[in-house]
């Protein structure tokens, strides 16, 4: 039951449609034309304001059916957020050759915070876990292999150093992948952890045989 003291006035609006609903369901199931006018003009006032699209209007029209005690359920769905016990990880395997830093990273990021799956939760470890191949056969527009650089302090002073993208090309290039879709994760801790789920090879051949990842081509994701 509703009353002017329990309901929020942002939820005015949200409770106003549902009664609208309500009040159209009753009217389907009277019976008599008489019953249906008396019924009409009892809620003239409610069709009124919501022809109205004011917002004022909208509560003014809702302290009125309030005031007449009605009660009605306004949930029409209900939210499931996900959580460690209905969780579906996956294992998927990614062939990242020939495919350009920025928009690989951004959809592997997408995959390991879940963002693909219809039960996506933000605080919540829904992603699946993701193996990348053939890290360092990635590509790069323009002159980014030499412009493109990478900073680190050894925390003395003087101790700023620097590696292009083409240098860690050379020495690690999983880490190349590795550094592109951190920065597309939270920076917390929560980051940290979607990180762990991530595993990047620089050849084609990968330590993952057992948990048998799927094939899948990021072009079709969206």
């Amino acid at each position: 039951m509703y009353t002017r003291e329990s309901l929020h006035p942002m939820q005015y609006f949200k409770v106003y449609l549902t009664l609208k609903n309500f009040r159209e369901k009753q009217n389907k199931m009277e019976p008599s034309v008489h019953s249906k006018n008396q019924k009409n003009n009892r809620n003239q006032r409610f069709v009124f304001l919501y022809n109205n699209c004011t917002f004022a209007a909208r509560l003014t029209g809702l302290k009125y059916l309030i005031n007449k005690n009605i009660s009605v359920d306004t949930l029409s769905y209900k939210t499931i957020s996900a959580n460690k016990a209905t969780v579906d990880k996956q294992w998927l395997l990614v062939d990242a050759e020939g495919e350009a830093l920025g928009r690989l990273a951004s959809k592997v990021a997408k995959l390991l915070r879940g963002k693909h799956k219809p039960n996506f939760t933000p605080h919540v470890d829904c992603g699946d876990n993701v193996v990348i191949i053939n890290a360092e056969k990635i590509t790069l527009s323009g002159n980014k292999w030499d412009s493109k650089v990478y900073n680190r302090y050894t925390g003395y002073p003087g101790g700023q150093r620097t590696t292009t993208v083409k240098q860690l090309l050379d020495k690690n290039p999983a880490k190349i992948v590795e550094k592109a879709v951190k920065g597309m994760l939270p920076k917390n801790r929560f980051g940290a952890d979607l990180l762990r789920n991530l595993k990047v090879y620089a050849v084609p051949d990968h330590n993952q045989e057992a948990q048998k990842p799927t094939a899948i081509n990021l072009n079709d994701l969206k």
